[in-house]
């Protein structure tokens, strides 16, 4: 039994060695499982988007915008920093994946300048400490991952996987976008059409994990992976609630209780 577990434990992913490698990948496992309950409980899902609140007391509050910049631009300047400066000896080589997330993040800065329309507020230390994470993350991917080999499988899967998400990510929040056209007011919601919002709350969440899988596919590392599943935990919490926001804004017609949350016919 203990050779097979070792045949099978072989033939994954590496994981980062030494004790720092297993308090990275400890941290990674812990975000995995709590980070679903975290975003199902109102109590404790992260306040941005339609869950911030517009006056805070405790924290200052800046524009959606700046705070959505806030969250995204540390990341990108790590990765790019990590990508350009790689001739550098002591810093890691340059890979396929390094350069998806630095194509990832400046997509999503693109699109907080270009394409979405805010006009609520956000928690500057929240904005803040999801800049950090995700600039954690980005420095991870980029430190750890192999390079992809010339026509392998795990760069074509994996590359089809990340074009596929951003694709499907920014078509669906152009969609969302549009909503804000059709608004008479800046206190109407409208449901979401189009798309596969005609089957699920957050369409654009799902194609955003399909990137986050290439990611992992062409990293070929396992805590990449495990970026993947602490994501698809904390992206599923929170379709669980933007669900459940929509069924306590909209009419049965306009959003059938029977609309799952992230993926279509399963969940």
């Amino acid at each position: 039994m203990l050779t097979s577990f070792a045949a099978i434990t072989s033939k994954l992913p590496p994981i980062v060695p030494g004790v720092g490698g297993a308090l990275i990948t400890g941290i990674q496992v812990m975000a995995t499982l709590t980070s679903f309950s975290a975003e199902t409980n109102p109590q404790t899902t992260a306040q941005y988007s339609k869950f911030a609140p517009q006056e805070s007391k405790v924290t200052k509050m800046i524009g959606s915008k700046d705070g959505m910049t806030l969250i995204y631009l540390p990341a990108f300047v790590v990765g790019s920093a990590l990508y350009y400066l790689a001739d550098l000896s002591f810093l890691p080589e340059r890979t396929l994946a390094g350069q998806f997330v630095i194509v990832h993040f400046l997509k999503r800065l693109l699109e907080v300048q270009f394409l979405h329309k805010y006009s609520g507020k956000v928690s500057q230390n929240l904005s803040l400490g999801i800049g950090v994470y995700y600039a954690l993350a980005s420095a991870l991917i980029c430190s750890i991952a192999f390079p992809a080999e010339i026509g392998s499988t795990a760069k074509t899967v994996g590359s089809a996987l990340f074009l596929i998400g951003q694709g499907g990510n920014l078509y669906h929040h152009y969609l969302l976008s549009k909503l804000r056209d059709s608004k008479k007011t800046e206190e109407q919601y409208v449901a979401p059409k189009g798309g596969l919002f005609r089957f699920v709350a957050t369409p654009h969440y799902l194609f955003e994990l399909i990137g986050w899988l290439g990611i992992a596919a062409v990293a070929q590392q396992m805590n990449a992976f495990l970026v993947f599943t602490s994501m698809s935990s904390y992206l599923a919490g929170r379709a669980v609630s933007q669900n459940a926001w929509n069924r306590s804004k909209f009419s049965d017609i306009d959003w059938p209780a029977s609309r799952k949350n992230i993926v279509p016919f399963i969940f």
